[in-house]
């Protein structure tokens, strides 16, 4: 057996904390995830680094906050859309780039949203191959509208098909990921697989939507819980199971209530600051390392995982810029008296710092009113209110004071434009001059979904 794991990334995207049954939820069927946290680790207080998608998936990639890597926002957008002339810069090192360095096969199945010039896709950021849609499933033609042309399904640089039944992408994502795993079972393989569920619109498989009891939802969901049941099963069939760390984790929090999703008990939702938008399911299994039923509540961020991984390949990484992740490996592997290198977590919103956690306690120093963003002023013991309830800002002056000096220090470094002020260690987001969108609308094209029928938007 090789010293260097197997692993495997499984990334959601929009699932809420509340949305599995290791987490809470009675209304979603998750067997196959509930199993893999009996059988490994299960995080509590496990952030992405942004409550919206591209800025948390280029800070989970590379190790850094997005406002680090230029992403924070896309010339005023809070997300990348198709066309832009932006991504990921191509000097950044992705968690791909370091683990292809270490011998690693690397493949992204899925969801990218890092840029979809050319310059900026998957195969130019360390990943051996690319099969997915690049960004958001509602950024295709839809009902009365045709502001998007037809939603790309790309293989490495090239559409291969315009406008695919959303029903079918999950079970395609699987055959492809399976056939990834089979080819490269003789060397280690990172496999990141980048979920188009729960996002809307939400077009689940028929079997699942008659056995969900949470609408269109529960079916999105059940059909991540059956993709994750599968590749572990193909682990065990190709003997890889006991050599390989897989994580499942989302995005950012779910949607606002109603639509099916649950943060509960977190307040907030997608999109704001509160911990129901980055405070997301995190599971780990991997059978010889982790041990089994294992429950941390340890501080770690999505930001953790690359330098973590990349120091279980054997490697490092790079040491010519900042990077603000942290090595959880020992946390991962639960070894006695190891807490948690991470002490503090920032919470970014575009370019605007607005929060900060340190230990148990969590200072919001603005949030978003009627009339914009406003200061706040409210401090919660996480540890006794996960629901940030209790404001506690009057009585602990001290915790009070030097949180506002991190966040002094933070701003920095990072910049905020809350109050003006320029990052001093910050790096650029890719650009391009002349970008061109992946599709253009052929109306004598035999689209088998010409529109898609549902008008929600993610």
């Amino acid at each position: 057996m090789s010293d260097q794991p197997n692993i495997i990334l499984i990334n959601c995207d929009d699932l809420g904390y509340g949305d599995l049954g290791c987490y809470g939820s009675e209304l979603n069927s998750t067997p196959h995830l509930d199993q893999m946290a009996v059988e490994g680790i299960q995080f509590t207080d496990f952030y992405m680094a942004s409550p919206v998608c591209s800025p948390s998936r280029g800070a989970m990639l590379t190790g850094c906050y997005p406002p680090r890597i230029g992403f924070a926002e896309f010339d005023g957008r809070w997300v990348l859309f198709p066309g832009q002339p932006l991504g990921l810069h191509p000097e950044e090192k992705t968690v791909a780039s370091l683990l292809k360095e270490q011998g690693y096969a690397t493949k992204i199945v899925g969801k990218w949203h890092c840029g979809d010039q050319k310059e900026f896709l998957p195969t130019r950021h360390g990943f051996d191959s690319y099969y997915g849609i690049p960004y958001s499933n509602d950024m295709g033609i839809q009902k009365k509208d045709d502001i998007y042309p037809p939603l790309p399904l790309l293989l490495d640089e090239e559409v291969i098909q315009a406008q695919p039944d959303q029903a079918s992408v999950t079970e395609r994502y699987v055959e492809e990921s399976v056939r990834f795993m089979r080819a490269n079972q003789d060397q280690p393989f990172f496999l990141y697989f980048a979920h188009m569920y729960v996002h809307l619109p939400i077009y689940p498989p028929d079997r699942f939507m008659r056995e969900s009891k949470n609408g269109r939802y529960g079916a999105a969901v059940q059909a991540i819980d059956w993709s994750v049941g599968m590749l572990l099963h193909e682990l065990r069939q190709l003997g890889l199971d006991d050599n390989t760390l897989v994580i499942f984790t989302s995005d950012n929090g779910s949607r606002a209530r109603g639509e099916g999703g649950s943060n509960e008990p977190l307040r907030g939702h997608k999109g704001t600051t509160w911990e129901g938008g980055q405070r997301v399911p995190c599971l780990m299994r991997w059978p010889l390392q982790i041990p089994a039923g294992t429950v941390s509540n340890g501080l770690v961020s999505a930001i953790d995982l690359c330098p973590t991984l990349v120091k279980l390949a054997g490697g490092q990484v790079p040491q010519d810029r900042i990077i603000d992740g942290e090595d959880i490996s020992s946390l991962i592997r639960d070894e006695e008296g190891v807490t948690s290198p991470r002490n503090t977590f920032f919470y970014y919103r575009l370019h605007n710092l607005m929060a900060i956690r340190s230990g148990k306690w969590k200072l919001h120093a603005y949030t978003v009113g009627q009339s914009g963003i406003e200061p706040c002023n409210e401090l919660y013991n996480l540890e006794t209110d996960i629901g940030e309830t209790a404001n506690l800002y009057g009585q602990y002056p001290q915790v009070v004071a030097e949180l506002e000096s991190k966040l002094d220090a933070c701003r920095q470094d990072l910049g905020d434009d809350i109050v003006g002020t320029e990052g001093q260690n910050v790096r650029p987001l890719g650009r391009i001059d002349i970008p061109q969108t992946l599709t253009q609308y052929d109306p004598e094209h035999p689209y088998i979904i010409a529109m898609y029928d549902l008008k929600d938007r993610g």
